[in-house]
């Protein structure tokens, strides 16, 4: 049993579905409340709902990166790239699929997205699990858990680039120009890159975790540049609120790099980190 505490998973993915959706759906609600209220006050909120969404999609990461670390713990090596890659796309699938098939119930979108994608993680996970025999115990959850992230991180960064997650405003803003390649292929990575920088005998969970901030931080980033061709000064606000949020988040990554490497320095030897 390790001797470090470490955040629980189901705590991590409270924080994933919970800040995820509501990231995504203050996207929505910010510029409706700014038109009622007219004003600075719509300018201000429809300047900083874009942002919203890209931050709902840096929760999702965070929760994708360390379910990417728990089943990837078992050996899977050049595997990790892999199930980043089949996170996004079984996310941009059930991420389309939900926001299209819900018609004028715009609402219901994000989370009949949410639902699809956790089906096809549990699908996949199970023929992964009883037909390929992996023999990963928490392949299944895992599968599920990185797929349903997977939806929230196109949907929040998609969002965050389109000012909405309306189907419509995301084929003709997002997709039409190719933005959606940058959001698959960034968000695939800023969800595999931690436990792949992280990894070996001296890996520890709250240092992937400041990672996976840096690289949704990053990803916020790059979309926010591409906000700037769509949204304009809104992608400028989510472009800065993005590098803030990465060089917090970094300093706390290099911080614990730091720490633990002196504690290697000091003594010669790896720190026991299992009984």
């Amino acid at each position: 049993m390790s001797e470090i505490k470490e955040t629980s998973p189901n705590t991590l993915m409270a924080f994933g579905v919970i800040g995820g959706l509501l990231g995504i759906y203050l996207t929505y609600i910010l510029p409706l409340a700014g038109n009622a209220a007219g004003g600075p006050v719509k300018g201000l909120l429809t300047t900083i709902a874009p942002a919203a969404g890209a931050l709902g999609g840096i929760c999702a990461i965070v929760w994708g990166a360390e379910a990417v670390r728990r089943v990837a713990k078992y050996g899977l090596g050049t595997g990790v790239p892999s199930i980043g890659q089949i996170a996004m796309g079984m996310g941009i699938i059930a991420a389309m699929f939900g926001l299209s098939i819900v018609g004028q119930l715009t609402l219901a979108g994000p989370i009949v997205a949410l639902l699809t994608a956790s089906v096809i993680g549990l699908i996949i996970g199970w023929f992964a699990q009883n037909v390929i025999k992996m023999k990963i115990p928490v392949m299944i959850r895992c599968m599920t858990e990185i797929a349903a992230a997977g939806s929230l991180v196109i949907i929040g960064f998609s969002a965050a680039a389109a000012g909405s997650f309306e189907f419509g405003s995301l084929i003709t803003l997002v997709f039409d120009n190719g933005i959606i390649l940058g959001v698959f292929w960034i968000g695939a990575m800023a969800m595999l890159h931690p436990f792949n920088a992280c990894l070996g005998p001296d890996e520890k969970q709250k240092r992937l975790l400041y990672l996976a901030f840096s690289t949704g931080a990053i990803t916020m980033a790059v979309t926010g540049i591409a906000g700037i061709m769509t949204l304009g000064n809104a992608g400028i606000f989510t472009l800065l609120v993005g590098v803030v949020i990465w060089l917090i988040f970094y300093k706390k990554f290099w911080d614990e790099v730091y720490k633990d490497a002196a504690s290697v320095l000091g003594t010669g030897l790896i720190p026991k980190t299992e009984a």
